[in-house]
């Protein structure tokens, strides 16, 4: 079972833990940690790692998401559950110091997902990843992640922005990235 510590807006913890489940059932705020991983190609452009969630997964199977992400589990705390998630779901070993902290983020949506309502409130810690990934280096957690794929950021910007469908990405956490990167590079 997987208890989930419930947070309040600023992201810090309330003394309430539920399970995961429950959660989801009942739209609590919950922390969450996303890690984008980044690299700038030949031509000069960023391009982000996206994994294509499992088709088991218990919210949008089979989707393209965010290159690391998960839940923090109660007791956790923001990065440690990113350098950890990135282990598990794609065999990265982080240091904390690579991970560049880009904001907080909140995000809801309400679905349903084998016949039952899935209402997802996070409040989410966002981290860049620009270490030296390549795909054949890899190692997917075959219950979490199908497959990977990189992706011009600019394009996949525009891809969510027309609601293609197949991606759960948030926009404005992508936006977020770039403006990142944009400053970055003056």
């Amino acid at each position: 079972m997987e208890l989930l510590d419930i947070r309040t807006k600023d992201g810090t913890v309330t003394g309430v833990v539920k399970e995961r489940k429950q959660v989801h059932r009942d739209g609590d705020l919950h922390g969450t940690s996303h890690v984008w991983i980044v690299r700038k190609v030949e031509n000069g452009n960023d391009q982000i790692l996206l994994q294509k969630r499992a088709k088991n997964k218990d919210a949008y199977p089979g989707f393209y998401d965010i290159s690391s992400a998960g839940h923090i589990p109660a007791g956790d705390d923001y990065k440690e559950s990113a350098i950890r998630e990135m282990k598990e779901e794609l065999g990265i070993e982080a240091k904390e110091e690579e991970l560049v902290f880009l904001g907080m983020h909140e995000g809801y949506f309400e679905e349903i997902f084998y016949g039952e309502i899935f209402k997802n409130h996070e409040i989410s810690s966002v981290y860049l990843f620009t270490g030296n990934v390549t795909e054949d280096m890899l190692q997917l957690q075959e219950e979490e992640v199908e497959s990977v794929r990189w992706m011009d950021l600019e394009e996949c910007i525009r891809r969510i922005e027309n609601e293609e469908d197949g991606f759960c990405l948030p926009l404005d956490e992508l936006q977020m990235l770039r403006r990142y990167l944009e400053n970055k590079n003056l």
